[in-house]
């Protein structure tokens, strides 16, 4: 069979092998479609961090079980199914507080062990769930909404609540979305004023404010000089990073959704005077992942997923995906 490997920064290759044997308590799968999130960009860039190559990458999955065994999930060949891609100890401190999704003992696929840019793959059936009636545009966008859902969850945001998501690409449109579904008030930021538009005009946020010197006056405006009980930050980039308190009203959250690798610097009288919660958010639980599935139909998936290409066609374009002027929102590979 077929795959695509990450052999060190900046280089992917095609090559063929043997389909991966299937243990006790796996399921064989056939990969049907794969997203491409940060974390690809990030592992061909070669900034990725909890990273070694060779890789396969690919862990926003959408699959047909070819064998399985008998299971208590009823899930049988021939079923379609998300992959919840982080295997978790299910022993440590974490675990034991039913974090499995940041388990001290974490392996996520295409990160930690190879993922899903292979024709078959074998996982275990414990991360699996049925995809019921959802199509493969569906499925392959539930592994990064359930990163939004997760993120949403930790901050408890309300309705009405104004929140503001730094950052308009796969990770922060759902973010806006799931909050919007909840009945937020949403302001989008970002400096790229193509993913603004596409913010307002395909998902609907209810405003956009280009981030730049003027930014943050520009939020006070929006929500009466108040600033937003909430702040996510979905881009990983220092600036923005260290920049987000700065749209956090008294009182207020700020959610590390984005992953920087190094150091980051916060005034402390700033954050200290608005007794500002500083939290992070990382992966997200199979509760995560049900949520998303009830109310993908509310997503719009169509729109969300600007690129597609073939299995064959991956490597000569995902360059041209790393480069938001391109337009590029969500892209995928069918096998």
């Amino acid at each position: 069979m077929k795959y695509i490997v990450c052999e060190k920064p900046g280089k992917f290759s095609i090559n063929e092998k043997k389909a991966p044997q299937r243990f006790e308590n796996e399921a064989l799968l056939k990969v049907n479609k794969v997203g491409i999130c940060g974390t690809d960009i990030h592992a061909f860039a070669g900034n990725q961090p909890f990273f070694s190559y060779p890789r396969i990458l690919g862990h926003e999955l959408s699959c047909t079980v070819l064998e399985i065994g008998e299971n208590e999930k009823k899930i049988a060949t021939g079923d379609n199914v998300i992959v919840m891609p982080y295997i978790s100890c299910k022993n440590c401190v974490a675990c034991n507080k039913g974090k499995t999704n940041c388990c001290t003992n974490i392996n996520v696929l295409g990160v930690h062990k190879d993922g899903g840019m292979q024709e078959k793959i074998s996982v275990p059936i414990d991360i699996l769930l049925p995809a019921k009636d959802l199509t493969f545009n569906q499925m392959a966008i539930v592994e990064p909404l359930s990163i939004g859902a997760h993120a949403i969850k930790r901050a408890n945001i309300k309705p009405n609540d104004f929140i503001a998501v730094i950052g308009c690409g796969p990770i922060g449109i759902g973010i806006m979305k799931l909050s919007q579904i909840i009945g937020s008030k949403v302001i989008a930021i970002d400096t790229n004023e193509q993913r603004l538009k596409f913010a307002i005009e395909k998902i609907g946020v209810d405003f956009a404010v280009k981030a730049g010197n003027d930014s943050v006056m520009n939020v006070s405006k929006i929500t009466d000089g108040n600033l937003c009980s909430t702040v996510f930050d979905a881009t990983g980039n220092k600036l923005a990073l260290e920049s987000g308190p700065d749209y956090v009203s008294h009182g207020g959250t700020f959610v590390l959704v984005g992953l920087f690798n190094g150091e980051l610097t916060y005034t402390h009288p700033l954050v200290h005077a608005k007794e500002m919660s500083l939290m992070c958010s990382r992966n997200a639980t199979l509760d995560d992942f049900k949520y998303v599935m009830s109310v993908i139909h509310k997503f719009p998936t169509e729109s969300f997923i600007t690129h597609d290409v073939p299995f064959g066609d991956m490597i000569s374009n995902f360059q041209e995906w790393i480069n938001p002027d391109s337009g590029v929102i969500k892209a995928t590979v069918s096998f």
